[in-house]
């Protein structure tokens, strides 16, 4: 079991957790999850959360593979007032944001947030660390080969999950001297990995258990889905549902989804098959 302090509200892992993602990004990958505005965002995450999410994870800039960055300032004008719709709506809401910037992560957190979510664990915006430190919220450092623009032309690894692994050493050990508490690990599926590496990380997911860290699994609705079965991404649904399945097997903590009910629904059958 572990406990998150989520700015001093302890969110408890005693059977695996669900985020919900909002991305208030123009460009996502998956366009289902795009609300048209502020009120159309918050009534989907007061859907997200009466389905049993337990954290809302929050963009406003679009990592998938060739994108092309934007400024700090404008991933806060866009990510700022939709964490303000939300907890002036359901205050109580535990929310994450997703950034590699170390001004957005401070915008955020002032305005209500109590998660940071790092696709680049720092790389990107060597202030990030320090920042999240003095913040005292939970860090969730995911490993990414390269950059967003880049990191899928042709990714190779003498041993993955040997590499992955020495990657989280590392950066534990760097996050604690740091002073950071609460440390979440994120193998970044579709991050520098080709599909194949993709099952590979996925298979061996339980490796990462010997760091002692929750371990999140961001699969949903991911080429390593849609491609694999020949669908377009509208249909990956079922497919995730699988992935996150195995995903609950190998040892995860938290899945980050799109399809908040169909997670949930994995995680109570997942949780009692394990304790029967």
């Amino acid at each position: 079991m572990f406990t998150l302090n989520c700015k001093g509200k302890l969110l408890t892992i005693e059977q695996p957790l669900v985020m919900g993602i909002i991305n208030a990004t123009p460009d996502s990958f998956y366009k289902g999850d795009l609300p048209a505005g502020l009120e159309e965002i918050v009534v989907q995450v007061g859907k997200m959360t009466s389905e049993g999410a337990s954290i809302i994870d929050i963009g406003g800039q679009s990592t998938r593979p060739g994108s092309e960055r934007i400024s700090a300032s404008e991933e806060i004008q866009r990510v700022i007032p939709v964490i303000d719709s939300i907890l002036t709506t359901y205050p109580q809401t535990i929310i994450s944001i997703d950034t590699y910037h170390s001004e957005v992560a401070l915008a955020a957190i002032k305005a209500g947030a109590s998660i940071v979510n790092d696709i680049s664990a720092g790389s990107l915006d060597p202030e990030m660390i320090h920042c999240v430190s003095s913040l005292k919220v939970p860090y969730i450092c995911m490993h990414m080969k390269g950059s967003p623009e880049h990191m899928q032309n042709n990714p190779t690894y003498d041993d993955l999950i040997k590499e992955v692994l020495d990657f989280f050493i590392d950066k534990i050990e760097q996050c604690k001297k740091a002073g950071i508490k609460d440390i979440i690990i994120d193998p970044g599926f579709g991050f520098g990995k080709t599909i194949q590496q993709n099952f590979i990380l996925l298979k061996q997911l339980s490796v990462f258990k010997m760091l002692d860290k929750p371990i999140l699994a961001g699969l949903s609705r991911k080429s390593m889905v849609y491609k694999t079965l020949n669908v377009d991404v509208t249909a990956a649904l079922n497919g995730s549902t699988v992935l996150h399945t195995i995903a609950l097997q190998q040892g995860a903590s938290i899945l980050r989804v799109h399809d908040v009910k169909e997670a949930m629904q994995a995680v109570t059958l997942f949780t009692a098959f394990d304790k029967a």
